[in-house]
């Protein structure tokens, strides 16, 4: 029997760099970094001032204005760059069996801005105060629940949270959804607003943060020698899966084909990647072997890299094990540089961009990689991008509590 095939027919972003996909991609190519001092917190008691915060958010007509108050800012990303992604893939559900569409999200923490201002009622106005939309705002799943409701879709909805490979294992479980006809059409990726008091406080209490204040846009530098931690931002990236004749049954414009997905555990510690690589060399194995692809046929990596010394240091291991001497033949790079780290949404923001490579046979630059690292010695694309063909492209992430997923998109084969 034939294993039903995938294709992604829409996308949506909520980025610092911007909301539209083609904008985004194009400031990626510009080296421009949606970096600088926070707007959204007084940072003034922090060690940490800066990041990708998104100022001014309006979620642009995809929900009812006087329901927005009662949305946490994770969905209110989700609900606008899903919208988004919809209306990109020109889909229009009332004509479509909506017992066979679904919402698979992810996201790596969900309410949090909700949680601290009803704790904070709490204490200090007592518990009469806490409001009673907290539940339905804060809880991880209200991203995908909100968004079937919008639309009025029947099929499988659920949250996944697996921390920085939130997304991406949302995305996998989305295509495993539409290959075993669950389902048609899958709405899906990830969405992320942690940047909130508690948030940036307990990153940078675990030092995990870089700490350079005086050049926020340069803070963020993957594989360099001078990297001190990543740069912690927000935002969502959604993409629409659909079953390929469907797709093509209705004329829909085709992106690229969703073509393998590996997840594993590092089982190892519970915020530090192994040092050998071994968890995520094996996703990465697993999605080669899923999409039955050699390691030859991949083009590109949009990497995992976050800029923290022991992270891409074990990615690098990690990609090397499994492309041996084809790597020096594989373009990398790390578009978190310019982003910044969105958690649980950086999966499906790092989706997009993968897709949008394969599309334009672009690659984007790891910006401010001035002093590569010794031990980061594969070809990163350095401060400006590349064109080659990219007939297939990687997307890695890997999360706290040693979670890594792996996803490949390619051209229409």
């Amino acid at each position: 029997m034939n294993q039903r095939r995938v294709v992604v027919t829409g996308m949506g972003l909520v980025t610092p760099l911007g909301h539209c996909v083609n904008e985004v991609w194009q400031k990626l190519l510009d080296g421009e970094s949606g970096i600088h001092n926070l707007t959204t917190l007084d940072t003034s008691q922090y060690k940490v001032h800066f990041g990708g915060d998104i100022a001014d958010f309006d979620v642009g007509g995809f929900a009812d204005p006087r329901e927005v108050k009662r949305l946490d800012r994770f969905t209110q990303f989700a609900l606008r760059a899903g919208g988004t992604a919809v209306v990109d893939s020109g889909i229009h559900f009332p004509d479509e069996d909506r017992t066979r569409c679904g919402v698979i999200l992810g996201s790596g923490i969900g309410g949090l801005w909700e949680i601290e201002m009803q704790i904070e009622k709490m204490l200090f106005k007592g518990p009469d105060r806490v409001s009673p939309f907290t539940v339905p705002k804060m809880m991880l799943n209200a991203a995908g629940g909100n968004l079937s409701i919008v639309y009025e879709l029947k099929g499988p909805n659920f949250a996944i949270a697996t921390a920085c490979a939130s997304a991406t294992n949302a995305m996998g479980e989305a295509l495993r959804s539409i290959r075993r006809g669950e389902t048609d059409v899958v709405i899906t990726g990830g969405s992320e607003a942690a940047i909130t008091r508690m948030g940036l406080a307990a990153f940078q209490n675990m030092k995990a943060l870089s700490t350079r204040n005086d050049e926020p846009a340069r803070a963020s530098r993957p594989f360099d020698v001078d990297r001190d931690g990543f740069v912690l931002s927000e935002g969502a990236g959604i993409v629409v899966f659909e079953e390929l004749s469907r797709a093509q049954a209705r004329g829909a414009k085709i992106y690229g084909e969703v073509l393998g997905y590996g997840t594993t555990s590092d089982a190892s510690h519970i915020t530090a990647p192994d040092p050998e690589g071994r968890g995520a060399s094996a996703a990465m194995h697993a999605a080669l072997t899923d999409a039955r692809m050699a390691p030859e046929e991949i083009d590109y990596i949009n990497a995992h890299g976050t800029s923290t010394p022991l992270g891409d240091k074990a990615e690098t291991v990690a990609i090397k094990r499994v492309f041996g001497d084809h790597v020096r033949n594989v373009s990398i790079s790390s578009t978190k540089s310019q982003l910044g780290h969105s958690l649980g949404a950086s999966g499906g923001i790092e989706m997009v961009i993968a897709t949008k490579a394969v599309v334009e046979s672009l690659i984007p630059p790891t910006i401010n990689l001035e002093n590569p690292d010794p031990n980061c010695d594969l070809d990163y694309t350095p401060l400006v991008p590349k064109q080659r063909t990219v007939r297939a492209a990687l997307s890695n992430s890997f999360g706290f509590g040693g979670h890594n997923a792996c996803i490949i998109v390619g051209k229409l084969r």
